[in-house]
């Protein structure tokens, strides 16, 4: 099964035959170096006993590296149905591995989708990157059995994702995934491996859900509310942003801002805060 995804012709070439381009209003932006995405497949943590969930395959580059490194089975939703004379293609191949979703994986319910665990891995449209995560850390909160997310996002937003505090790049996106889960970026991407290339550099960023650290977690949302609320106006002190807060409340003086909290603080104030 393996033969039949390697003897598919280019990606570049089915693209070509079928005169399919990248389209802007998807935030597509297509991968055709192979070695990256076997790279990326291989990082996704017990592949060869998993079900991955990918978003946006587009023409299928990382569709056929996540069968080519033996996930058990691989579920792509796609927005855009051009790419159906292309995938089709890939679903014939893979012995029935594969099974495209056309649909927006805003509103898709994975979990029921994969009847079960699994894991995502994904080249995340630039458009709904941050969007999707966010909606996937509320799931891992709520229990969904979600294995592992290995994600591509633009460089900036990853180090948002595993910033520590007081980085600069510290916000919102850090803390919610710091509370839920241990992320690390694994390796960068240059922009010269997209077709069309953007104008910024990716990189490649994997969340591992921790089943300790959701234990302490009473509701996300609150989280999320306080967070966007201080770092909404994150060079204010947090005195001037809360006014009707008792900071001592929490050992603090109420002149820090929003940076200077650890995620551990945000859950703290969130457990006796609504915001």
């Amino acid at each position: 099964m393996m033969d039949n995804i390697s003897s598919l012709p280019p990606v570049s070439e089915m693209m070509r035959e079928c005169g399919l381009e990248p389209k802007k209003q998807f935030g597509q932006n297509f991968l055709f170096d192979l070695n990256l995405t076997g790279r990326i497949a291989r990082s996704v943590p017990e592949i060869e006993k998993s079900t991955i969930i990918e978003i946006g395959p587009g023409p299928g580059g990382l569709t056929r590296a996540l069968l080519m490194a033996g996930a058990t089975h691989v579920i792509a939703i796609e927005k855009d149905k051009t790419t159906e004379p292309i995938l089709s293609q890939i679903v014939d191949a893979s012995d029935g591995r594969l099974n495209i979703v056309y649909d927006d994986a805003l509103r898709v319910d994975m979990e029921k989708l994969a009847g079960g665990t699994f894991s995502v891995c994904a080249n995340l449209p630039y458009n709904v990157g941050t969007e999707l995560l966010i909606n996937w850390l509320h799931d891992i909160a709520r229990g969904t059995p979600i294995k592992s997310l290995t994600l591509m996002f633009q460089r900036e937003v990853a180090m948002r994702i595993v910033a520590n505090t007081g980085d600069e790049a510290y916000g919102r996106l850090s803390v919610l995934t710091s509370l839920i889960s241990d992320a690390k970026i694994l390796f960068s991407v240059p922009s010269t491996a997209f077709v069309p290339r953007p104008r910024v550099e990716s990189a490649v960023v994997q969340i591992i859900p921790n089943k300790n650290k959701i234990k302490k977690i009473r509701d996300i949302s609150n989280i999320e509310n306080i967070t966007a609320r201080l770092f909404g106006m994150r060079r204010k002190m947090i005195r001037g942003i809360m006014r009707d807060v008792d900071w001592n409340l929490f050992g603090l003086s109420g002149t820090e801002r929003a940076e200077d909290l650890t995620p551990e603080k945000f859950l703290e104030i969130s457990k006796k805060l609504v915001a």
